[in-house]
């Protein structure tokens, strides 16, 4: 359309504050239009541009053809994020296509905004807690700004509280609170003001946290618990409580505990819930001795290092009649032929079962109950006695016969006494109160197996892959249950090369072939399987017609073939008069096709004729040009292919199988002889050797490491004999001898001597005690701590085995005898060592006790210093 002045008012400049709602006018303008534009405008005023790119402006109309600019507040304006200044371009059209295109220019002012926080203050209310008794201190750091980046200033109230504000906005407190005197709780209100006056407030709730300084302490006063045995995982059997006074009135947040190392409890660690955690029996060690269970509950304020009590309680066993009859095995497995005559005795069960119960009237048993399909075929002959016979034929080829292989009986054992488990105590019922009794019923072999047919024949190409089934074979048996039949390949099924061609599955009966058939050597195969059930068995021929491929490949000779030509051979030639001669098993000589594949440059090369023969002659194609430089190369090695589809029509030879034979010529071009003399170059050959490991040289290490662990042995065996000799030959110093080298002269005085006589030495085991893994009781020495296993008919030891005699005489120089005397003592080291041996122990110590060992040896003593002055008082 044409270009006119129909925006009045445009362009020009507006202002509008920051922050307007929607809807905020901020400027007004007018349309004019021709006189010829009788249905007004066509097009409203649009804003069809802004820069910077915006959508907070639109434009509406205020009636007839006047309109105003408004924000959207869609973004909201913002002063200090976003631009200052906005080009709106506004478009109009009239009815006759005049247009007109202004821009209005909005400028935003700033306007000064209230302050904000940041962090948490800003999305929720701060909660602080403060532990009683902490010295005042900075609690917390209050973050807030003001969007004009003013200074602003902080307050709080109530002013009473005790913390304060500084001006960086960090709260401290005022005071050392005491949570069981000051308020539990403080809230204060922040408030951040700008210079303007414009504030934001905040709430902040402050909480006083108690420390722990008090003993929980127990409030269940029990100490002994009975529980019967055999009680369910879960079981209640104390609820022990205790209470803090940290915690006032209210419920106490305390952590119960078991010290003690038992496992058949546990206890909640929240409530103090005493449970039965596993199976407790009371009739097994070491409850059978000891049925009294202690433990040691602990309970803590705090599961880590907060205060903490102890209390002992002890939980005592009581017994319940819980041993049911038990059999081992709890299942027996029979066998029967299935013509065993009725009254045939299977299995006595008495003699593998029993009641541990200690109680007489608790360990007599019964069987009863005789269930299970088939069970009128068999009976109990009492239910005392527990022997199962059969009472009937079980014939399995009989129709009316059900064709059970095997009979799954089951006989209940069971306490004559009361209670009874199978009804008053049902929860008991398991498998080793049940008897499973096996019964199969060998069936007898009576029927050959029979082939379907009395002889296969299979058709197999002579390119099947070796492993491929060619075919089945089944057979079937009239036994009932019927026989795994057994497939198996008896005569034939190889050839001249090879023992096995063929390989049956001895399940299944699939035949499969193990070599590589060859229509050329064999066109038929014939071998006998046979179909066996262990004890009979019967045959079939199989006949296996192998059927033609084309899968031979030409061969030709020669394969491989150098040759040299001048290079002025005339073209035609018949090189060298070199020929190769094909031959194919499985096609006609007129079936070759020869053409070089590879190496033939400039096609210089080529074989006559090219298809429809045996043999074929190398001919020159075309002759060399070296001058030139048409050809560079003075070796030629040509791949010549041979294939065996020269009579197959092309449309047959998408189909037909080719092979292809390959032959391999070198060929030497001679270039003419010339009269320029050449120099040949010399060259230095550098000769590197080189010692690498080889892995199959393993056995060297292996020699080396193995001769070095020997000879170590060797020299450690010898040093141990050395050292052997040399303390045989060079006794220790303490046992040397004692006489002196020079006899000083001695007083001779009346010489008193006693004689000491052992008549018994034994280890004095004056200790008792019960091992912890067994239960048995064994006896200890408390000095030297030797133990023994105690008898149990054996009473504790006397305090002392050994009995000491002694006697005093006066002689002048000589020695004493003594009839009495069972053994002469006469070496002064042997009577040091027995003094030795029976001296008592050192007197123990102020306020240490006296063991039992000590003091019989401390009487011993006694008894030995009045015997010897017994002896020496009438001397």
């Amino acid at each position: 359309g044409r270009r006119s002045q129909l925006l009045k008012g445009l362009p020009a400049t507006s202002t509008v504050e920051e922050n307007s709602a929607a809807g905020v006018s901020v400027y007004n303008f007018n349309v004019t239009v021709s006189p010829l534009a009788s249905e007004g405008v066509a097009i409203l005023p649009t804003i069809v541009n802004s820069n910077p790119l915006t959508e907070a402006f639109d434009i509406e109309s205020k009636g007839g053809l006047e309109f105003r600019v408004i924000t959207t507040g869609n973004p909201v304006l913002d002063y200090e994020t976003m631009p200052k200044s906005f080009d709106l371009q506004i478009f109009v059209e009239d009815t006759t296509g005049r247009t007109d295109l202004n821009t209005l220019t909005i400028q935003v002012t700033d306007k000064n905004e209230q302050p904000v926080f940041r962090g948490n203050m800003a999305v929720q209310t701060v909660t602080i807690y403060v532990l009683e008794r902490t010295s005042p201190q900075r609690i917390y750091q209050v973050d807030a700004a003001d969007p004009e980046n003013a200074k602003l200033k902080y307050s709080l109230l109530p002013a009473t509280a005790p913390f304060s504000i500084r001006e960086s906005g960090a709260i401290f407190s005022t005071k050392e609170f005491d949570y069981e005197k000051d308020p539990h709780c403080y809230f204060l209100n922040i408030t951040v003001t700008d210079p303007d006056g414009l504030n934001s407030t905040r709430t902040v709730n402050i909480n006083i946290i108690n420390i722990n300084d008090e003993r929980p302490y127990f409030t269940t006063k029990q100490r002994i618990y009975r529980i019967p045995e055999e009680q369910s995982p879960g079981t209640i059997v104390a609820n022990i409580t205790a209470k803090d006074p940290d915690d006032e009135d209210s419920p106490s947040r305390l952590f119960y505990s078991i010290q003690s190392s038992d496992r058949h409890f546990s206890i909640d660690p929240a409530t103090g819930v005493l449970l039965v955690t596993r199976r407790i029996d009371r009739d097994v060690l070491p409850l059978r001795l000891h049925p009294n269970i202690s433990l040691i509950v602990r309970v803590e304020d705090s599961p880590s290092s907060g205060s903490a009590s102890e209390m002992e309680i002890t939980i005592v066993i009581d017994d319940v009649n819980d041993n049911a009859p038990e059999c081992n095995p709890s299942a027996f497995r029979k066998e029967a032929n299935e013509n065993t005559a009725p009254g045939t005795f299977l299995v006595d069960l008495r003699n593998y079962c029993k009641d541990i119960d200690a109680d007489p009237s608790n360990n007599q048993f019964i069987f009863t109950g005789l269930s299970g399909f088939g069970n009128n075929n068999f009976a109990l002959e009492s239910t005392v006695s527990g022997r199962l016979v059969m009472t009937g034929t079980i014939d399995l080829e009989n129709p009316p016969n059900p064709g059970v292989e095997v009979y799954t009986l089951t006989v209940r054992v069971q306490d004559i006494a009361h209670p009874n488990y199978s009804s008053k105590y049902s929860f008991y019922i398991s498998f080793d109160n049940i008897i499973y009794i096996y019964i199969r019923i060998k069936p007898v072999n009576e029927f050959f197996p029979v082939f379907r047919n009395l002889s296969y024949v299979f058709s197999v190409s002579e390119i099947t892959k070796v492993g491929s089934s060619i075919g089945r074979v089944h057979a079937i048996d009239k036994d009932w249950p019927p026989n795994v039949i057994t497939y198996s390949i008896v005569a034939g099924a190889g050839t001249r090369d090879y023992t096995n061609i063929f390989w049956i599955s001895p399940t299944k009966g699939d035949v499969r072939i193990l070599a590589r058939l060859d229509y050329e050597t064999t066109q038929k195969h014939i071998f006998i399987v046979q179909a066996s059930d262990q004890e009979k068995s019967t045959t079939a021929s199989v006949t296996v017609n192998v059927l033609e491929v084309n899968d031979e490949e030409p061969v030709c000779s020669p394969n491989f073939f150098s040759l040299q030509i001048p290079v002025n051979l005339a073209v035609g030639t018949n090189i060298n008069g070199f020929r190769i001669e094909c031959q194919d098993r499985d096609s006609d000589p007129r079936s070759f096709r020869y053409f070089i594949n590879e190496g033939n440059e400039n096609s210089h090369f080529t074989f006559s004729p090219s298809a429809g023969s045996n043999i074929s002659h190398l001919i020159l194609a075309s002759g060399f040009d070296y001058e030139s430089g048409l050809d560079t190369n003075w070796i030629y090695s040509l791949r010549v292919y041979i294939t065996d589809d020269n009579l197959v029509s092309a449309r047959d030879k998408t189909t037909h199988l080719t092979k292809t034979g390959t032959v391999t010529l070198s060929i030497r071009v001679i270039p003419n002889p010339t009269t320029a003399t050449t120099t040949m170059p010399g060259f230095t050959v550098v000769t590197r050797r080189q010692n690498l490991y080889s892995p199959s040289a393993w056995y060297v290490p292996f020699t080396i490491t193995l001769g070095g662990l020997l000879l170590l042995g060797l020299l450690g065996y010898l040093g141990l004999l050395l050292l052997a000799r040399l303390r045989s030959r060079c006794p220790p110093a303490g046992k040397a001898h004692s006489t002196p080298l020079i006899n000083a002269p001695e007083k001779k005085k009346p010489k008193k001597e006693v004689a000491v006589t052992m008549t018994k030495l034994n280890t004095v085991f004056d200790g008792e005690a019960r091992d912890p893994v067994t239960g048995r009781m064994y006896e200890f020495n408390t000095r030297s701590g030797a133990r023994r296993w105690k008898k149990s008919n054996e009473p504790l030891q006397p305090m002392l085995a050994m009995q000491v005699m002694s006697s005093a005489t006066e002689n002048s120089g000589q020695g004493v005898d003594r009839a009495e005397a069972p053994s002469k003592i006469e070496p002064s080291e042997k009577r040091k060592e027995l003094t030795a041996a029976t001296k008592p122990a050192v007197k123990p110590s102020a306020g240490q006790s006296e063991t039992p060992g000590q003091a019989g040896l401390r009487l011993q003593k006694k008894k030995e210093e009045s015997e010897v002055g017994s002896l020496s008082s009438p001397a």
